[in-house]
């Protein structure tokens, strides 16, 4: 998987051979000698990695991590801090900075491949998500991605036999996370699939494979998007690079420092956070594309690519298809009368009323403005009609009471009900069919039902 990778690094000769390693395995390369600039491209070209380099004259890597990470058009990218620098504090101050990795210099082309290719997939997941996500936000079914989102107050669980070290990791989290330890797989991968933000996983246990368990979490449906942090022993690099291509987003070597592992856990809750909000974004922008704000149920546009479906099977296989049309009697008195909020309620009041009359297979939909279509799978004329009926008399039996219950309304509708015929029959045919039936019954006195054979 290719990728286009910016690296930031004021030594010129550095910037070369890592640009010369990275175009040799088919990657695509910007430079930027400077975090200003690096930060402009950053915006502009909108690479899928950055290697940034720690010791900057002017603004160091830090400022230019913590910049990228505060601007909404750059946090989403990933960055790698490469630096000379192998000390402790440093390591924390950028992974606190919002770094994603922090490798050390000369470079291990194996370490630097292995996380370009873990940082490349999980850029991919997050570009698609918030590309749907913005797609949605421009037709205005959604509103915008909150800007920062906590990392802390996580459910983490720990999977690891090794009671001496999960014990001290879970007595290290439990200051701002909810830690649970598991050490037997098969209860650690049902609890995987519960409400939980981040598995730390011991890959060198000596009861179980961890990087076996890591397989199976990303190959089940319901843990692939779940974050893991592998704990790995600090020579087996191996190890390292085979988790990472594995799946696991992050990698802690032992002995494992306290402040580390606080800094690397919040980020990985904090990135599974991001991604949680884009998906729901997503779940609710779908949701919005196909329902009437007003009423709640199916709109028009979700109902004609349902029954086209379901036209073509009832040509195809000779099962009938019915559609119901229903229009509210005088519906333009009530709003002249009392006002469009009384009309609206009326039409929510009606919804909930259409909704608890018809079958569980039936799909009731808002047609505009006050008529609604209901399509009814694998249903006869005679049948649709009695459910039409149903309907009707559930409508004008009880009284409708809008304007905080202040007004009283009798509310009637008038209904046509035609069902699919032959091996021509089309979606448009079977709707003008029911809306000459509902003409019908709209000339003839209004709050009754008529049905149309073909």
């Amino acid at each position: 998987m290719s990728a286009r990778i910016l690296v930031i690094d004021d030594i010129d000769a550095n910037v070369r051979l890592l640009e010369a390693k990275l175009t040799a395995d088919y990657y695509e390369v910007l430079t930027a000698t400077d975090g200003v600039t690096g930060l402009a491209i950053a915006a502009s070209e909108q690479p899928d990695i950055i290697l940034l380099d720690v010791m900057m004259p002017g603004m160091d890597g830090f400022q230019v991590c913590r910049r990228l990470k505060d601007d909404p058009l750059t946090r989403h990218i990933p960055v790698v801090l490469v630096t000379a620098l192998d000390g402790r504090s440093d390591r924390i101050a950028g992974l606190e900075a919002g770094a994603d990795e922090f490798l050390t210099k000369p470079i291990e082309d194996i370490m630097l491949f292995a996380r370009v290719r873990s940082l490349t997939r999980l850029k991919v997941v997050l570009d698609e998500l918030r590309e749907r996500e913005q797609s949605g936000r421009r037709v205005g079914v959604i509103g915008g991605v909150a800007s920062r989102l906590a990392g802390a107050g996580g459910r983490v669980l720990i999977v690891d036999d090794n009671e001496r070290q999960a014990q001290r990791l879970a007595s290290e989290l439990a200051v701002e996370h909810r830690p649970v330890i598991e050490s037997d797989l098969d209860k650690a991968h049902l609890t995987a699939r519960g409400p939980v933000d981040l598995v730390i996983l011991n890959t060198t246990s000596r009861g179980f494979d961890g990087l076996r368990f890591a397989a199976q979490v990303r190959s089940h449906e319901g843990t692939r998007n779940l974050p893991i942090l592998a704990l790995i022993d600090p020579d087996d690099k191996s190890r390292a690079i085979k988790a990472l291509d594995i799946g696991v987003n992050d990698v802690l070597a032992r002995p494992i420092d306290p402040e580390e592992l606080a800094a690397r856990v919040r980020t990985q809750i904090k990135r599974k956070r991001y991604t949680d909000l884009l998906r729901t974004n997503l779940d609710q922008s779908l949701e919005a594309a196909v329902t009437d704000p007003l009423t709640g149920l199916h709109n028009r546009r979700y109902m004609t690519s349902q029954l086209d479906a379901l036209v073509a099977r009832a040509v195809r296989d000779g099962r009938p298809v019915s559609a119901l049309l229903l229009d509210i009697d005088h519906f333009k008195k009530i709003n002249d009368s009392f006002g469009h909020d009384a009309g609206d309620e009326v039409l929510r009041e009606f919804a909930v009323r259409l909704a608890s009359n018809v079958r569980a297979v039936d799909l009731p939909c808002r047609f505009g403005g006050e008529e609604f279509v209901v399509v009814m799978p694998e249903t006869a004329l005679g049948d649709a009609e009695r459910i039409a009926e149903r309907i009707r008399m559930h409508v004008s039996g009880a009284p409708f009471r809008v304007s905080s219950g202040k007004e009283v309304l009798s509310v009637t509708i008038s209904i046509g009900v035609a069902a699919t015929f032959g091996e021509t029959d089309t979606p448009e045919h079977l709707l003008k069919r029911a809306d000459e039936a509902l003409y019908e019954a709209k000339a003839s006195g209004r709050n009754r039902v008529i049905a149309h054979a073909a």
